[in-house]
């Protein structure tokens, strides 16, 4: 049977263990080549005989190119690497599993070894796609087996800066680190055996005079710590406190495993996001607007309170409203706003607050007993007018989503002055919105420059509806480009890294015949 023939009868095979191995699953069963391998690769061996298509040169080259999967910041054990070793002599065996097993890598490095859906429930960005039947011919017929595998991982350019970043820590040598103990924060002027880890710390990562043991938190210690939040990122305020410690307690074993965490995201994601559009990363508190590839534009964003987490997701931006009231979401009228009024009546009308019914009546706030109400049972809605006190500022940029978040300004400006911006209620707060609602209209007749000015100073409410869509992606990456050729390492503000890096040290279970065969 010809080559091509066989392949195209190994499509089947693979599409069955792309969904065996991306299906929506409790994130530690994800399958093993070795146990696949029967079950997705048997029906098509029997009907193609013993024909061999892994000649040894390529079986050989196979097992070098996973071994290289850990260059992706994959675990070439579960490919079954010793499994293949020991079935060397038995040929149709040995066919089998290479077979699978290069299907798998080949999956996992297309769109993950990890269902997006069981990290980030609300992920709805489609998965990348390729014709992974004509990727084996070509791999079998050019022996380029290791790199027609590379090829089907991300090309961007941040993916390929983090493989490279990820062999300069492996190659590093695994120094221990004189790690601080979590615990409350420590300030200047404090003494202790914690605040002796601290400077014993900072004297190893070359930003404290190595000196006199000592365990008191002086001003030189104060300095060194205010330079190693600068560095990460960090509210620059001379106390260790936890974002702090973590970035101290960040060794070579830690870096490694932020950045195995960060190229899986990057597998769950596109070749391309849209010609046209917006990239909003929750971890680095900022949105980039992207055109043909490029980065135009970088806004920085104020994201959900940890409690208060902002989704992952992504969606399409369809209007712009200029002056926009605000709609204030039942949840906040409930859990905010009422304690605000029960307090402070007053602040109703001062904050420009309305009060309607369920019926859509406007209530007069002055004869509410705001006291006598429970949150339980509110019976009202809110709407805040325009003006600048009003929560979404000048501008809100719409793509209608069920988890009612969306970019806005804001009337608190200031807090874009931190470094570690979590402090809204899910929705994205941007800095400079009106320029970013420029460039979202660009493309949009009618809707110049001057047009949007002219909007905006009308102080009325004024809908912009875009003549093409642009997509919006909300993201979660702890390991971004610092914009000179190396890597930033972020704080992970919401502790999401720890399920993903579970998920992908976890040996991957064996699954049952008959669920592939669904």
């Amino acid at each position: 049977m010809r080559l091509t023939s066989l392949i195209a009868r190994q499509a089947g095979a693979a599409a069955l263990l792309l969904a065996a191995c991306t299906q929506t699953q409790p994130v530690q069963e994800v399958p093993v080549a070795a146990e696949i391998a029967p079950v997705v690769t048997g029906a098509f061996y029997e009907e193609a005989g013993v024909e061999q298509v892994w000649s040894d040169e390529n079986f050989d080259k196979l097992l070098a190119a996973l071994k290289g999967l850990s260059s992706h910041g994959l675990n070439p054990e579960d490919y079954n690497l010793d499994t293949l070793e020991a079935v060397r002599g038995d040929a149709a065996e040995r066919d089998r599993l290479a077979t699978a097993a290069w299907l798998m890598a080949a999956s996992h490095l297309l769109q993950g070894k990890l269902d997006p859906v069981s990290i980030e429930a609300n992920w709805t960005i489609p998965a990348r796609q390729d014709d992974i039947a004509a990727r084996l011919e070509s791999a079998l017929e050019t022996g380029e087996i290791a790199a027609t595998l590379d090829a089907l991982a991300p090309q961007q350019p941040i993916y390929q800066l983090m493989r490279t970043e990820l062999a300069a820590q492996e190659a590093m040598e695994q120094e221990p680190i004189a790690a601080v103990e979590d615990g409350p924060a420590l300030k200047p002027g404090m003494t202790g055996p914690r605040v002796a880890a601290l400077r014993a710390r900072l004297v190893q990562l070359g930003l404290l005079e190595d000196g006199a043991e000592s365990d008191v938190f002086d001003e030189a210690t104060k300095t060194a710590v205010e330079t190693l939040q600068a560095d990460q990122g960090l509210d620059i305020d001379g106390v260790a406190g936890a974002s702090t410690l973590r970035a101290l307690n960040r060794g070579t074993a830690e870096r490694i495993a932020q950045l195995r965490v960060n190229l899986e995201r990057w597998r769950w994601l596109p070749d391309t996001l849209g010609r046209r559009h917006l990239r909003a990363n929750i971890a680095a508190f900022e949105v980039t607007a992207f055109e043909d590839g490029v980065a135009q534009r970088t806004h920085l964003l104020i994201v959900g309170k940890p409690y208060r987490r902002t989704p992952v997701f992504s969606d399409e931006i369809e209007y712009i409203i200029f002056n926009p009231w605000w709609e204030t979401p039942d949840s906040l009228a409930r859990a905010d706003k009422l304690p605000m009024f029960q307090k402070d009546p007053g602040a109703v009308a001062r904050l420009g607050f309305q009060v309607l019914d369920r019926a859509g009546n406007v209530v007069d706030p002055a004869g509410i007993d705001w006291n006598a109400l429970k949150a339980s049972t509110f019976p009202y809605r809110l709407r805040q007018a325009p003006g600048p006190l009003n929560a979404l500022g000048q501008v809100k940029i719409m793509f209608p989503n069920p988890h009612n978040v969306y970019l806005h300004d804001t009337p608190s400006r200031g807090l874009f002055a931190e470094q570690q911006r979590a402090f809204s209620s899910g929705c994205l707060r941007t800095q400079f919105p009106i320029d970013l609602a420029k460039w979202l209209l660009a493309e949009t007749p009618g809707w110049d420059s001057a047009a949007v000015d002219a909007a905006v100073d009308s102080g009325k409410e004024t809908r912009a509806d875009l003549a093409a869509r642009v997509p919006v992606h909300i993201l979660y990456l702890t390991t971004v480009s610092d914009g000179a050729g190396g890597v930033r390492y972020l704080d992970d503000i919401y502790d999401r890294d720890a399920a993903v890096l579970a998920a992908l040290d976890a040996p991957p279970a064996p699954v049952a015949e008959a669920e592939l065969a669904r």
